[in-house]
């Protein structure tokens, strides 16, 4: 058998096991409960395992030494689908959706998506830990910035589309995501303006240079609604080009589906976050951010905000987001007082310690009691338990499913109790 051949069976072959779990039944209570529990309606708490090559373990269990195809175009999507046939065995709450994602190919800049070389590029030291280049030493650098523009490489693109449709045949349908590069973390404004200036020096151009920060941080907010825009009049932003780091159906938005067609950036879900700036007080967060970050992010219809950042102080400043739904509370953060702040006006989206849960060992007992213990805590309150950030699960990838049972059973009996 040919090695196109043979990449191509192996492709159908999970597809086909994929599609019999994207169209059953629990996909859809699924859809159900994320849908009234992200329009704040009180539904028992779902759960989510979220992981990918940004955890050192995925490597070990989901790297090329693991893949059967050998053309990297076939690889990348036999990844994906083990890793959501992995989701599935998991069994946490998460969505899987009857289609397969083709990204697009976008046409970027060869010094990257600023026009300026090592703005959104690293130097990797070793396995998961990397030093950034950071390309605006002296604040004259900030005139190497070109403005970017959303543009897709159709041709290529309908090229990718036609190879996976080979490879699958009618199992299932191909979404073909045309989003503009600024999305999530690259819009954020957060990540990239450490990436140029490096994160010490960010900290410190806030007190010894505020005018030139501003202006830089002015200067990537234009750019950003720039390209988002013109991503909007293209047509490339659909009901699949959007993300709240949990599952993006409500009530007040479309559901997403495959293919959708245009849509208005106020007709979907938008992340952001604001990971450099933890350490960073309130009121310098929203000089030096926040007030940069709105523009963007009022052009969409909801907000879920926060990552891996401490926001127990800043409750109050993201109030000013006017679409804000959803709000991070991260391991560092309080989760006491964030939930007596947050109230029943937004979700909380809460994230366990990873290293309690499964990175250093597995305590069923400490499991079931910080879980109980957060579910006391914000009782009456809308919540998701996401677990994230696992660097390491110690060679047994199945403590993520052993977790996940033992948090819906203890959810289960909270609720039977209460």
């Amino acid at each position: 058998m040919k090695r196109k051949d043979r990449d191509r069976r192996v492709l159908y072959d999970l597809a086909a096991q994929y599609a019999g779990i994207a169209y059953s039944p629990v996909q859809n209570e699924r859809r159900d409960l994320w849908a009234r529990h992200n329009s704040l309606n009180i539904t028992r708490p779902p759960v989510l395992v979220s992981f990918g090559w940004w955890n050192a373990w995925f490597d070990e269990v989901f790297g090329d030494q693991a893949m059967q195809c050998q053309d990297p175009f076939y690889r990348e999507h036999e990844r994906t689908l083990r890793q959501m046939l992995f989701q599935h065995a998991i069994g946490d709450d998460t969505i899987l959706e009857p289609w397969l994602t083709q990204r697009a190919t976008l046409i970027i800049p060869p010094e990257g998506l600023w026009g300026i070389k090592g703005a959104d590029t690293d130097t990797v030291l070793h396995n998961h830990v990397w030093h950034f280049q950071r390309p605006i030493k002296a604040w004259a650098d900030v005139r190497k910035l070109k403005t970017p523009h959303h543009c897709v490489d159709r041709q290529a693109t309908e090229r990718d589309v036609s190879r996976l449709q080979e490879a699958i045949g009618d199992l299932l349908p191909i979404d073909v995501n045309c989003g503009p590069a600024f999305q999530g973390f690259s819009a954020d404004i957060s990540t990239h303006v450490a990436l140029m200036r490096g994160l010490d020096q960010l900290m410190l151009d806030m007190m010894d240079y505020p005018q030139q920060l501003h202006e830089l941080l002015g200067t990537m907010r234009d750019c950003i609604l720039a390209v988002q825009a013109e991503a909007e009049q293209a047509g490339d932003w659909t009901l699949t080009t959007q993300a709240n780091q949990a599952m993006t159906y409500c009530q007040e938005l479309e559901r997403p589906a495959a293919n959708s067609g245009s849509r208005k950036r106020k007709e979907l879900w938008c992340h952001c976050a604001s990971q450099e700036y933890t350490l960073v007080s309130p009121a310098m967060h929203d000089e030096f951010l926040l007030q940069y970050q709105l523009p963007i992010i009022e052009k969409f219809g909801l907000v879920a905000y926060g990552c891996c950042e401490n926001l127990t102080r800043k409750i109050t400043l993201l109030r000013k987001i006017p679409n804000l739904r959803i709000i991070a509370v991260t391991p560092v953060a309080n989760l006491a007082k964030c939930a007596e702040q947050i109230g029943n006006d937004f979700v909380i989206s809460w994230r366990p310690n990873p290293t309690d849960m499964v990175c250093a060992g597995f305590d069923p007992a400490l499991i079931r009691k910080t879980i109980r213990d957060a579910l006391a805590v914000t009782r009456g309150q809308v919540m998701h338990i996401c677990l994230k950030d696992v660097e390491t699960v110690q060679g047994e990838p199945d403590r993520l499913a052993k977790w996940v049972r033992l948090v819906k059973q203890t959810i289960a009996e909270d609720w039977r109790a209460t």
